[in-house]
């Protein structure tokens, strides 16, 4: 059994970690998303 203090940290870097692997997902999704669909400039 973890201590309260061991299990805090633990939460704590798996929340962080889960929240950057996040926005690099969708930094990734964008990214292909301009890929796919790029910009054209109203004439």
């Amino acid at each position: 059994m973890m201590d309260k203090w061991t299990f805090g940290l633990t939460m704590l870097v798996v929340g962080m970690g889960g929240t950057i692997v996040t926005l690099i997902l969708f930094s990734f999704i964008m990214s292909a998303l301009k890929k796919i669909f790029p910009y054209k400039k109203e004439e």
